[in-house]
């Protein structure tokens, strides 16, 4: 009975180890699915539209094959049309019933054209600030992706050659095999029992041969046999004792269960799933209005911006290139360098200015929206020592990269709380009546009460402690009077005029209904002569001046002008908490002969 016990075991162990392997291996379907497009087009874009992406479930592999370069990037897709608005473009699109469809776009809108006349051409998107991610290869291109339906992927030759003709779309498919891994380990188990039964059947038969003769006798000189083991006689048997065998059987008989187990493999597609997913604990949270626009740029993208913006201005500077720093400054952090350089090209042992820091990005605060132009806040932590850099960096239009506006060093160690950068906060309009004071009137005021200090009428409005700008301009301008009365207090005279700055204001609003606003002042510090008989000489005093001016005396004075770069927080209108001054930055911006 035992061996008939083993067969069946054997016999099913077969059947269930087979069917097991089966289903992992001939039975299997396919792992992924690819969908081909050739596109017939000589437009030099083609846009992969979120719909074909997301056709079919899972994370999508994209194929990419021409002649040449092969230039692929991906963003929102609002981004990408609206970059491709001033060209033609083929769309791969989907129709009601899946399929793949490719339609031809024309341009939009055209270019305007410069002052000269000429219009501009269309500019290659190798580079763009635009994009999230981009990938360059010669002849073929290969990446693995994971967008969503409001992504889209542009694909792109050197820009004004056609696009790459051949693209291929992968998706994996889910090919779970539950049974797999119970069928192997179960046929498993019955094999090691079908091989316990026949040891079992074959030890049966051998002791139910019947009974044997006894043997003769042995004589007194008869050699012991050496096969017989004998402890009290202190004999040593040559054949292993049972004990021994049968531990030598057991490792035997545990060998097929280890092996089958290892072939039915470790990955769970092989298992029933029989446990219910984990729901995770719900955690507070901000919720985004779901009719709020998309953050500008994401923490990876801006990382990236900062990081050109540093390279690029670290070159314009190391050359004293204005036009090269222009392609990523504006505003006042343009014009406070371009004055540099021109201090650099005269005065022998003017320093550079800071570089423009990129890492690590402490803070980002993307302004949502999907129009142009288009704003983010940025703090960069300054390290050890080092003050934080407070930053706001815009976009003028889908083609233009990313430009460095504002820039100060952090003067605080408090900083209001913002809206984490995956939400974004809205921009405040320079006339809001939401807070406090108008974004538009910010600067006026704060440079009204540096020239009338506590007299002014918006000094209520201003938090004074913590204020290392207010307190320095106060001493930087003590010293200045006192220098100057040393040599020049009976012939001429120092006077200090403050005034809003021409920029216009940024302001991001915060958590706390406030804002953060970047404003600009500027400061004249003006020496004229006192009597007619007298001039203001400069070289010594002041090179500045005279290096700007071109001049190195004057009887009618000079005028040095400084531009301060100025951060606050901001409250909401109706709260009782003072505007807080966060950092500065100030510079002297120009110097001409009064």
């Amino acid at each position: 009975m035992r061996f008939v016990w083993a067969v069946v075991a054997f016999v099913l162990a077969t059947v269930m180890i087979g069917a097991g392997i089966a289903q992992r291996t001939i039975l299997r379907g396919p792992e992924s699915v690819t969908e081909s497009v050739t596109v017939a087009a000589d437009a030099p874009f083609t846009l992969i539209d979120g719909s074909v992406l997301t056709s079919r479930p899972g994370a999508q592999s994209l194929s990419v094959q021409g002649s040449g370069t092969v230039f692929a990037a991906y963003g929102r897709t609002s981004d990408v049309t609206a970059w491709l608005a001033r060209t033609d473009y083929t769309r791969l699109g989907v129709d009601e019933e899946g399929a793949i469809t490719t339609t031809e776009v024309a341009a939009a809108s055209a270019p305007s054209p410069s002052a000269d006349g000429t219009v501009p051409a269309m500019p290659s998107p190798v580079g763009s600030d635009l994009w999230l991610e981009e990938f360059q290869r010669d002849d073929a291109l290969t990446t693995s992706l994971q967008l969503p339906e409001d992504m889209s992927v542009l694909i792109a030759s050197d820009g004004t050659a056609a696009a790459p003709a051949d693209i291929q779309v992968t998706w994996p498919i889910e090919s779970n095999t539950p049974w797999a891994g119970p069928l192997i380990v179960g046929g498993g188990i019955l094999l090691a029992f079908g091989i316990v039964m026949y040891a079992l059947g074959w030890r049966h038969l051998r002791r139910s041969r019947g009974p044997r003769r006894k043997g003769l006798p042995m004589t007194a000189t008869q050699p012991i046999d050496l096969t017989v083991e004998d402890e009290a006689k202190g004999v040593i048997s040559s054949t292993p004792p049972r004990r021994r065998l049968t531990r030598g059987r057991q490792a035997l008989l545990a060998l097929p269960l280890v092996s089958v187990v290892a072939l039915s493999g470790c990955s769970a597609d092989a298992w029933p799933q029989l446990a219910p997913s984990p729901t995770p604990s719900p955690t507070a949270t901000v919720v985004a209005d779901p009719d709020q626009a998309p953050p500008a740029v994401t923490q990876q993208q801006a990382e990236r911006i900062l990081t050109r913006i540093a390279e690029d201005v670290s070159t314009a500077d190391a050359s004293a290139d204005a036009a090269l720093a222009a392609t990523r400054l504006a505003g006042p952090a343009l014009a406070e360098r371009e004055t540099n350089y021109t201090l650099r090209s005269k005065i022998a042992d003017r320093a550079p200015l800071p570089p423009v820091p990129a890492e690590p990005l402490e803070i980002l605060l993307p302004e949502t929206f999907d129009k142009w132009p288009r704003t983010f806040l940025a703090v960069v932590d300054g390290g050890e020592g080092a003050s934080d850099t407070i930053m706001t960096v815009s976009q003028q239009d889908p083609w233009s990269n990313y430009k460095l506006g504002y820039i100060a060093e952090l003067a605080t160690d408090s900083f209001p709380e913002l809206a984490p950068a995956y939400l974004g906060a809205a921009q405040v309009a320079p006339d809001s009546p939401f807070l406090v004071l108008p974004p538009k009137d910010l600067a006026a005021a704060y440079a009204d009460l540096l020239t009338n200090g506590d007299a002014s009428p918006y000094a209520r409005l201003f938090e004074a402690e913590g204020d290392a700008f207010r307190s320095g301009v106060a001493s930087n301008r003590e010293q200045i009077v006192n220098d100057f009365n040393q040599t020049g207090a009976e012939t001429g005279t120092v006077s200090f005029t403050t005034q809003a700055g021409t920029q216009a204001p940024i302001a991001l609003q915060t958590l706390e209904s406030g804002a953060v606003v970047a404003v600009t002042i500027t400061e004249d510090h003006t020496f004229t002569p006192s009597n007619p008989d007298a001039v203001i000489n400069v070289p010594d005093t002041n090179p500045v001046a005279s290096a700007l001016t071109g001049v190195s005396q004057s009887s009618t004075g000079f005028t040095t002008t400084y531009a301060d770069q100025l951060f606050f927080f901001v409250p909401g209108a109706g709260s009782s908490e003072p505007i807080q001054f966060l950092g500065y930055r100030s510079n002297v911006l120009s110097a001409k002969v009064v």
